[in-house]
């Protein structure tokens, strides 16, 4: 069912930030860091994956990021949802039945056997796609996907996700200089402010996270043992 109430961008990405607290998603840890997958440490960590063991919080989030993308995109502004492997595969499903649009998905490579495709289910030229995932550091994780909707000769100019870092400037020149424009609920920014309100960490680890979002690299520089 498609949603027809629009809360504003600010109580969208506060909520939003309130309900990855609420499932345990955000995991802050300055003194023992966590490494991603670039190999550099960080004391944040999110798995939004956990959203969707949680069916009113998904559902909620899924409404948010459905009315987000047709509020700044347009209301027809998409023929086909698609989603990356894996962790975007649930949310697109979620978002394609809310717009009443055909779901496929991406894989991260060909199948090594078969057809070798990277495209599951029907996406025909010419269709306008959204791309969902659940989250994006810097976006360039993103492009891949993207190259893979337009070597169907569909198009891919937007991609929604639950969350955004928000903390890496070149994050929009990425994204921008592929033609991409992003959607997003929530930022660490959000999650930060909302963790303060809540007093869900101690004064040490929300000063530790704050000095890591002001800057990353220099951070990460410090920290990389």
């Amino acid at each position: 069912m498609i949603p027809t109430t629009y809360p504003s961008a600010e109580d969208i990405a506060r909520l939003t930030a309130k309900a990855l607290l609420e499932v345990g998603a955000v995991h802050f840890n300055a003194r023992d860091p966590f490494i991603h997958t670039s190999g550099l440490p960080a004391p944040t960590y999110v798995d939004c994956r956990k959203l969707i063991s949680f069916p009113r919080i998904r559902a909620t989030l899924m409404d948010f990021l459905t009315v987000t993308v047709m509020r700044d995109a347009g209301m027809e502004a998409f023929d086909n949802v698609a989603g990356g492997e894996t962790a975007g595969i649930p949310f697109a499903a979620l978002v394609a039945e809310r717009m009443a649009l055909p779901m496929t998905y991406i894989r991260k490579k060909p199948k090594g056997h078969g057809r070798g495709a990277r495209i599951e289910g029907v996406m025909a030229e010419g269709d306008r796609v959204l791309l969902i995932e659940d989250m994006t550091t810097d976006g360039g994780s993103k492009l891949s996907f993207v190259d893979a909707i337009r070597e169907t000769g569909a198009t891919c100019g937007h991609t929604g996700v639950i969350f955004s870092y928000g903390i890496y400037p070149e994050m929009a020149g990425t994204l921008g200089d592929h033609g991409v424009t992003l959607h997003a609920l929530a930022t660490w920014w959000d999650v930060l402010a909302e963790a303060k309100r809540q007093h869900a960490f101690d004064e040490e680890t929300l000063t530790a996270v704050e000095a890591y979002l002001d800057d990353p690299r220099g951070w990460q520089a410090a920290h990389n043992s």
